[in-house]
């Protein structure tokens, strides 16, 4: 079946296209009495928008999300809620020159080889604007969410070589993330990195980084024991978002040179509670949650789309040049925390509803 759903209980469905429109998410398992309007969503929205920074593309959005369905009177009714986000400032003219051309780094060719066509205009299904919508599901998942504890708090870890000094993921507030437009809650950091990006922008060119999410408050006892443990469920969250080539938690690669003895987490005691001293394993033993903070990093690709030339092919294989014109972010990092973000709590909302319908 294609794949435009995510989850089991709390499932998302998504459709649109990046200069269709618009896009439409449709979340399955809410329960009924929720409170909920557009102000819920708004502020997420808000960080994953283009146009926000200068160190983000300036596409013009302003992604007013539309509830259409599932919530009355201010609350949700237990039906499936339907949102709209519209597009209003696509500018398919800047890929007109390009639409038998296949764009180094994207989806372009494989798109053709697995349909025989593709909307080139922005990328079409594959443009990471169709995460406006997940973001809005993810808002309302957050807010499920939190009514049980659960904090979700991402940021940019690092931009190319730049690496921000945490010392602890958990301790971080979202009022330290958006201290800055780069969304690194390490102020030196932060301004090494704006500095890089602007120079990428300034070389026609890209960098890529490392976004860290992080969730407090989520009790021990979520996820299953095989196929559909709560790490296997994150891990394929997190790269269903565009430009993710790498996902880890916990001491993640780490572990590849650690002894047994230096990797294991000691159990103890805090009052009556059981928990460990260290959190190596990132809050999750044997993919399922341990009550300790759940820490994962996305590693995220430079973006593709770049406006000086590289050697590519027509859809005919005849050699040429492409210079992909249009707005693009030269780092994607800052505008993809809202995202990591929103997958994080999609997920972990699907795993809190399939606990309770096990273990009430």
């Amino acid at each position: 079946m294609p794949g435009n759903s995510f989850g089991q209980l709390f499932r998302v469905t998504t459709a649109g296209e990046s200069h269709g429109p618009g896009y439409v998410v449709i979340i399955d398992g809410v329960p009924p009495g929720l409170p909920l309007d557009v102000s819920d969503l708004q502020p997420d929205l808000d960080r994953r928008r283009p146009g926000q920074s200068k160190v983000t593309t300036q596409r013009d959005e302003a992604d007013e999300p539309e509830i259409l369905a599932g919530v009355f009177e201010g609350h949700t009714t237990g039906t499936a809620i339907a949102i709209r986000i519209a597009n209003r400032d696509q500018r398919s003219r800047d890929y007109s020159d390009i639409q038998d051309k296949y764009r180094p780094g994207h989806a372009d060719y494989t798109f053709d080889a697995k349909y025989g066509r593709r909307d080139y205009r922005g990328g079409g299904r594959s443009s990471a604007r169709e995460t406006a919508v997940r973001v809005a599901a993810g808002a309302v998942a957050r807010k499920l969410l939190g009514g049980i504890g659960v904090r979700i708090v991402g940021y940019v870890r690092q931009v190319g070589p730049i690496v921000a000094e945490i010392d602890e993921p958990s301790s971080i507030t979202l009022e330290q993330v958006e201290t800055n437009i780069v969304r690194c809650p390490d102020a030196g950091a932060a301004e090494r990195m704006i500095e890089l990006i602007e120079q990428m922008r300034r070389d026609e060119d890209s960098i890529g980084g490392v976004a860290e999410i992080v969730a407090t408050g989520v009790p021990p006892g979520w996820g299953e024991p095989v196929f559909d443990k709560l790490k296997a469920d994150l891990g394929k969250a997190m790269f269903s978002l565009p430009a993710v080539l790498g996902v880890e938690y916990g001491a993640g690669f780490g572990v590849a040179t650690a002894r047994g003895s230096q990797n294991n987490d000691l159990f103890t005691t805090e009052g009556e509670r059981i928990t460990t001293s260290s959190n190596r394993h990132g809050g999750m033993l044997g993919g399922i949650s341990s009550g300790l903070p759940i820490v994962v990093r996305c590693a995220v690709k430079p973006t593709s789309s770049l406006s000086r030339p590289q050697p590519t092919v027509t859809r005919d294989g005849e050699a040429t040049t492409i210079r992909t014109r249009g707005r693009h972010d030269p780092c994607l990092l800052p505008r993809f925390v809202p995202m990591g973000e929103a997958m994080m709590a999609i997920t972990l909302a699907d795993h809190w509803l399939r606990q309770k319908s096990q273990c009430g």
